[in-house]
């Protein structure tokens, strides 16, 4: 830019002499020499010498030296501008674009955008992300909410026990005919009853343990095989009482076999407390909740 500024400039365009001004020309002071440079002409004397002194301007160079040059020229030693950044095409493609991209640089390539497809395969993960971990938050927040739920404990006043039920079971209602008081069943597969009993001392409980088996047996198995599983005497709550266990099996293919325990205890009242366990069909996890049960009543 100062070479073309210096170009455009200097030297000032050369103008008619005006009156008085003749003999400028002739001696060598004319308006065509830049300005601080010295006459060419002979008459210049020390006025030009002095007023060529008083217009150089000093600039201090890299090692430290004062230095003078006319104005407007380039100072010794001093480094050139760095190169202009536009163009950035050559002279040759500079032709070729437009006024804005002259002036301005040629367009840059605008980034590539993402795929569509890809953009919404990531909101989609994320959303499934995002809702798994708010089922999970919930499910184990459930979980560890049913584990500090405490168990239910029934009790039965009129039959004198009180008893904790396991996990999954839950309390019902009896039919008054039945004589049961209450009752606890884990849906369909497992029930636990309990009522109050006749009076019967120590030595007798076996004997009355065996008749109640045989009559809920024909009541409530209609088994046509029954298999003597448990017989022995019991101590639950520090209350003596007696327990017997069978097994029914049936000749046809539909039913499965069923499992029965029926659990005597005694009270500090004279009475007793008859406790009947039934499972249809016959598991091990059925069989350790019923007993489980039993040997816990209070």
């Amino acid at each position: 830019m100062d070479d073309e500024w210096t170009r455009r400039v200097w030297p000032p365009a050369e103008q008619p002499p005006g009156p008085g001004e003749a003999g400028r020309e002739a001696t060598g002071r004319g308006l065509t020499r830049p300005y601080g440079m010295p006459g060419t002409g002979g008459d210049t004397g020390a006025e030009d010498a002095g007023s060529a002194a008083g217009r150089r301007r000093t600039a201090r160079g890299a090692g430290g030296r004062d230095r003078t040059a006319p104005y407007g020229a380039p100072v010794p030693g001093r480094a050139t501008a760095e190169p202009p950044v536009w163009p950035l095409t050559s002279p040759a493609e500079e032709e070729e674009l437009p006024p804005a991209a002259r002036r301005y640089g040629a367009p840059a390539t605008p980034p590539r955008r993402m795929p569509r497809w890809l953009w919404r395969l990531l909101v989609g993960g994320l959303a499934l992300a995002c809702s798994a971990a708010v089922i999970g938050a919930v499910v184990v927040t459930v979980l560890n909410r049913a584990e500090r739920v405490p168990p239910t404990v029934i009790h039965d006043q009129v039959a004198g026990v009180a008893y904790t039920l396991p996990p999954g079971w839950r309390e019902g209602v009896v039919a008054p005919v039945s004589g049961f008081t209450t009752v606890a069943a884990r849906g369909d597969s497992a029930t636990v009853m309990a009522r109050p009993g006749d009076p019967v001392d120590p030595p007798g409980l076996r004997s009355e343990v065996i008749d109640l088996s045989d009559l809920y047996a024909r009541l409530l198995l209609h088994g046509d095989k029954v298999e003597v599983l448990d017989d022995r005497a019991v101590t639950v709550g520090g209350r003596p009482g007696h327990t017997r266990a069978v097994r029914a099996e049936y000749s046809d293919v539909v039913n499965e076999p069923a499992f029965m325990r029926v659990t005597l205890l005694t009270r500090s009242d004279g009475g007793s407390t008859v406790l009947l366990g039934l499972a249809h069909p016959d598991q091990p996890r059925s069989r350790a909740e019923i007993e489980g049960l039993m040997w816990g009543a209070r």
